[in-house]
């Protein structure tokens, strides 16, 4: 192997960290605390609001379909983690699989995108919770003191519930994981009832006719969007720009994926399961079509109690549920979200603290980061430093603003990942796969398409966001991670041990 930027990472390495031979990280995970760990990561306050917002203003009761479309697409990349958590289970998810398909500067770049991912969502997440707490208690008719008025569920500029929660919930992750599982089910089950309550009281007021026409037609949109925030698709077709109709159905497609994002954080949990090659893939997927099913079920309850237009609103399901004579299920769904957006903050913290414990291992972060928690086997480090840096940005910068920007770093992984899988198809048939991805390279090929159309439909002004943490991404993978890099120490030593042995035949001739 040449000891060069596009090096991989041998197999054998990635599976001496599964087969217990250099094992660190304690075994926690059970198939079921696989599943609760999607279901919390992928359900937050997005579920009571994501499709009536859209079905508002973009795709009418069509949102169901957009839905559909986006549960496809990320139901096949799933399926791609999941052969591959079978094939090489490492806690690095992405950035290890990529290490070995592409080589290593592909998986920084992978890495990058996945630290981007989740740090950021975990900020903005905890910020849009901070939000939702201050309209519960509003809702309860409490109030928050005056002198805490000003930084309490402000969308920017210093939030103490927001910087509270991240600090609860790092040191949580950073103590125990299993501590931080017992939490996980307790959150996800209370959302879990609010979901069923909402589904069981509203389905008695859906009313046929609110859900038709089920693709409304298309009209001009009633603002012109200019510039950096039109999306690539608007920029490649041009025109009028519409809302409605078949395209607004494919743009929402777009928008809502952002709810699905987060299955892939149970690859980072593949060192600590008992049985990666199986439980993983088949609780990844399993949780897919959960998160799924509840989401087409809430978005069918919503759009169906009232006509799509009047759910343009800040609080659509409530205002349903308001409109048809419940207005007790405000309330309701208010601590709904806030426990549904705790779920979510807190596996994105236990994913970026294995990602960022991964790359630290491999060299291409700081080494300390790679430090485990002497008692309980965790990343703990990792899931300080980085749960410092999510707060810090949570607090300094507008992270509410950047959420599109997390939808591309996880959707350009996903592309990776569906790639990686045609290519350890190609190279590597012999490897044990505890799932296989049917019809390959068909299916990947898809996942690979739908993928990049999502990704069309998102803003131009964040692709050049997306651009530039790419590029300050490979200077910190220059400067830094290609010199401390293991993987180069180690072929630098087998190339200097050939060069000695080379050395030595030589004089050994010449005498």
């Amino acid at each position: 192997m040449r000891n060069t930027i596009f090096r991989r990472l041998p197999v054998s390495d990635v599976l001496a960290r599964s087969d217990g031979s250099r094992h660190g990280l304690g075994q926690v995970y059970r198939r079921a605390d696989l599943v609760v760990l999607g279901i919390g990561v992928m359900i937050g306050a997005g579920i009571f609001k994501l499709a009536g917002e859209q079905a508002g203003t973009m795709s009418g009761p069509g949102v169901l379909f957009s839905f559909v479309l986006a549960g496809l697409v990320c139901l096949l990349c799933a399926a791609a983690y999941a052969e591959l958590s079978s094939v090489l289970p490492s806690a690095g998810s992405a950035y290890s699989f990529t290490y070995v398909a592409f080589g290593e500067v592909w998986a920084w770049i992978i890495g990058w995108s996945l630290l981007l991912e989740m740090v950021l969502a975990a900020a903005a997440v905890s910020r849009v919770w901070s939000i939702y707490l201050l309209q519960a208690l509003q809702d309860l008719d409490v109030q928050v003191p005056a002198n805490l008025a000003d930084h309490f569920g402000v969308p920017t500029g210093l939030d103490l519930p927001s910087a509270v929660l991240l600090a609860g919930l790092v040191l949580i992750v950073a103590a125990a994981a299993r501590l931080g599982i017992r939490v996980l089910w307790t959150l996800v089950l209370a959302k879990l009832a609010v979901i069923g309550l909402v589904i069981l009281l509203g389905f008695p007021h859906v009313k046929p006719n609110n859900l038709t026409p089920f693709v409304a037609p298309a009209e001009p949109a009633a603002a012109q969007v200019t510039g950096a925030d039109r999306t690539v698709l608007q920029v490649i077709f041009g025109g009028e720009q519409q809302v409605f109709g078949w395209y607004g159905i494919f743009v929402s497609a777009a928008v809502v994926a952002f709810a699905y994002i987060g299955f892939d954080v149970l690859a980072t949990a593949a060192e600590e399961t008992a049985e990666p090659r199986t439980d993983v893939a088949r609780s990844m997927l399993t949780s897919v079509l959960i998160v799924t099913g509840l989401y087409i079920g809430v978005a069918f309850v919503m759009v169906g109690m009232v006509p799509f237009r009047r759910l343009a609103v800040d609080t659509p399901l409530s205002d349903a549920f308001d409109a048809v004579g419940n207005g007790f299920m405000r309330n309701v769904i208010d601590f709904g979200a806030v426990f549904g957006l705790a779920t979510v903050v807190l596996v994105l913290l236990i994913g970026q603290a294995r990602v960022g414990y991964a790359m630290a291992r491999d060299g291409l972060l700081p080494r300390p980061m790679a430090r485990l928690s002497a008692r309980f086997h965790t990343p703990s480090v990792a899931a300080l430093v980085l749960g410092a840096i999510a707060i810090g940005l949570g607090q300094f910068v507008p992270v509410l603003d950047l959420a599109p920007l997390l939808t591309i770093g996880a959707l350009f992984c996903f592309v990776f990942v569906s790639a990686g899988v045609i290519v350890l198809r190609w190279t590597r048939p012999e490897l044990e796969r505890g799932f296989r991805v049917p019809w390959v390279p068909v299916l990947p090929l898809l996942a690979i398409l739908g993928t990049g159309w999502l990704m069309l439909g998102l803003p131009v002004q964040k692709w050049i966001y997306f651009g530039i943490w790419t590029a300050v991404g490979l200077l910190v993978y220059l400067g830094y991670g290609r010199r401390h890099s293991r993987l180069n120490r180690l072929l630098a030593a087998e190339i200097e041990q050939r060069r000695s042995r080379a050395a030595h035949g030589r004089r050994h001739t010449h005498v």
